[in-house]
């Protein structure tokens, strides 16, 4: 019988029709981006609610590449995000590795004190991250936002990878080792590989999540050259009007970068999840 429901025409055009409903549900805020982006300035106010405007242009994305700092805040977005995801995995899979294998004094203490920095309001605390920063001499620098940045995804990142450690039966290593290799050698070749499904959810959170920061990049660059995509897109702010056709212009180019970099990381995914079968 329930064989028969799942093969039912009106089933089936009702999950059609769902999936419809929430695909254009989700991506319309993308197409309203890509609509505003396109309209000429003289426009944008005057056909508001058509779905497409009478006149497309790209003169928004050519004053966005060719008159502005947009590819200079571009590349320092990808510098940050990319240092501040292969630093934070890298911590967080030494990290995780530890808390799921080992037992040693003080862990509980350590575990409560990484959750205990998740609950405090960043705003709370960035007059005393810009203090540190200042006092150390890094403001203005990428270096100080890479710093940031993972000093706060760290203790996520570590219970992400923590929970795909755990879930790795510790007889495979303990196998390896009694084949003759060495704890770290058993990591590298036998954990690792089926932990790349965990390394590649671990990229991808950390690199968003650094890639769309503003406040502490706000807060520690000051100057134009080193600013961030995020601050950059508030130039197109002024005090009396907004310049909404090169802001979600700058926005369209902003999502290049997420989607290869997911692109790239799903091919990873689908090898560590692929390999973990076999190596089972």
């Amino acid at each position: 019988m329930s064989a028969i429901r799942q093969t039912h025409p009106l089933l089936k055009a009702a999950k059609a029709a769902a999936l419809f409903f929430y695909l254009a549900f989700a991506l319309f805020p993308l197409y309203w981006l890509l609509k505003i982006s396109v309209t000429p300035d003289r426009l944008i106010y005057a056909e508001g609610t058509a779905l497409w405007p009478e006149t497309a242009t790209l003169d928004n994305f050519r004053r966005i590449l060719f008159q502005s700092d947009f590819l200079s805040y571009f590349a320092n977005s990808v510098t940050v995000s990319l240092g501040t995801a292969a630093a934070t995995t890298l911590i967080a899979a030494g990290a995780g590795y530890a808390f799921s294998r080992f037992d040693f004094g003080g862990k509980k203490i350590v575990i409560a004190l990484m959750l205990v920095t998740q609950m405090f309001p960043l705003l709370m605390i960035i007059a005393p991250i810009y203090k540190i920063v200042a006092a150390v001499g890094l403001l203005n620098s990428l270096t100080s936002l890479i710093i940031t940045y993972t000093a706060f995804n760290v203790p996520f990142a570590t219970f992400l990878m923590q929970s795909f450690f755990d879930g790795i039966p510790k007889d495979l290593e303990e196998a390896a080792m009694m084949d003759g290799c060495t704890r770290f050698q058993a990591l590298r070749k036998v954990i690792l590989p089926l932990t790349l499904p965990g390394l590649g959810a671990t990229l991808g959170f950390v690199f968003t999540a650094a890639w769309s920061e503003l406040l502490f990049a706000l807060m520690l660059i000051s100057k134009n050259e080193a600013m961030t995509f995020p601050v950059g897109l508030l130039t197109f702010v002024s005090k009396f009007s907004v310049d909404w056709g090169q802001m979600m212009a700058a926005g369209v180019l902003a999502l290049i970068p997420s989607c290869l970099f997911f692109i790239f990381i799903q091919r990873y995914l689908v090898q560590g999840l692929t390999s973990g079968a076999v190596k089972g």
